[in-house]
């Protein structure tokens, strides 16, 4: 009798327990925010996109919460130097040491006037915790020839430094290249360049400027590979890229590394397709500049993408970060399907 009266007490108080309920969200995760970056660190995950004015960074548990993080403006350059205008797609980099506490760096595109001298500067800062000590500008990180470069990233792989960016083959705009190179240390490059790919595909080549572009001296046709981001999965290594024009039907693309030397370009396969596309259905257009995280429990692959809520918004402040769950094929490739509807879906966790 004393044990059913025990059964029946605890049933009555597990039916007054609240419903935990799944914490949902609905993209965009940020009402502006075009060309995010993630990086990830001892259960927090750090973010960057462009302001065009100066350097800001987010700090959340957990990306859902981007809206409401922390931030906080850690670098403005000063005036009349050749990085004072048109920051663009900055990255912030733990470069590891052996105990896994190294210095911390920023790596982003930026100029004195206009596009025209774009080019990709780093920042150091020795703190542990980025939010803190001071942010000091190491200098330009350029190739050689000192092109033109945007929208570089960073991959340590085996020991050894590479870098991702957009580039032009020459001193003139028209086509916008995908290239590698190996660093000698964070700030500068070991050698030259090396060009892994560059839009030559019909489903690249939709890079015709608007009409009022063209009367202000712009060129008719602006073909353009940008926005590289490395993507492993523990045998393959990949750079997922941004193709076309962000004011068209922006996609991206994906590059394959065969194996040997990463600084070989035979050694990298372009796949014939797009990987990811717009999906109007879902009012999502002109999703790029992908990037990748996991949950802070590894289980789970999510990638981050800005992206227009219509599709003649262009490339202002109206590109949003989404966030996304992705799964692998099985020859080892990313599978991410289509831009997802903007309704509400689990968390990360």
């Amino acid at each position: 009798m004393k044990l059913q009266l025990l059964k029946t007490v605890c049933l009555l108080l597990l039916a007054t327990l609240p419903t935990i309920a799944q914490r949902t969200f609905t993209n965009p995760i940020k009402s502006s925010g075009p060309d995010p970056w993630v990086w990830q660190d001892n259960g927090w995950y750090y973010y960057m996109n462009t302001t065009g004015r100066n350097l800001t960074l987010w700090r959340t548990k957990n990306m859902a919460d981007l809206s409401s993080a922390e931030s906080k403006v850690i670098y403005t350059p000063p005036k009349g130097t050749a990085y004072s205008r048109d920051l663009w797609a900055p990255e912030i980099h733990r470069i590891n040491n052996k105990r896994g506490d190294g210095p911390w760096y920023i790596y982003v595109a930026a100029d004195s006037i206009n596009n025209m001298t774009h080019r990709i500067w780093v920042l150091e800062n020795t703190s542990a915790d980025p939010f803190q000590g001071e942010w000091v500008m190491k200098g330009k990180l350029s190739d050689p020839g000192d092109h033109w470069a945007i929208d570089l990233t960073l991959l340590q792989h085996k020991g050894k430094l590479y870098a991702a960016w957009s580039g032009w083959e020459g001193a003139k705009n028209g086509r916008q290249d995908i290239y590698i190179a190996r660093l000698k240390n964070p700030w500068t490059m070991a050698g030259d360049r090396v060009k892994i790919s560059q839009p030559d595909q019909p489903w690249e080549q939709h890079g015709k400027t608007p009409d009022e572009w063209q009367k202000n001296g712009e060129l008719p046709l602006i073909l353009v590979n940008e926005g590289p981001e490395f993507l492993q999965n523990g045998k393959k290594t990949f750079l997922v890229y941004s193709a076309n024009a962000c004011w068209l039907d922006y996609c991206m693309g994906l590059l394959e590394h065969t194996g040997g030397s990463f600084m070989k370009a035979k050694n990298w396969r372009k796949h014939p397709q797009p990987v990811f596309t717009q999906s109007p259905e879902n009012g999502v257009w002109a999703p790029g500049h992908g990037g990748f995280f996991t949950t802070n429990n590894g289980q789970k692959n999510w990638m981050i993408y800005h992206a227009n809520p219509n599709e003649t918004d262009g490339c202002g402040n109206k590109r949003a970060p989404h966030i996304q769950p992705f799964d692998w094929n099985t020859d080892g490739t990313p599978n991410f399907a289509r831009p997802l509807a903007k309704t509400p879906m689990s968390v990360p966790e």
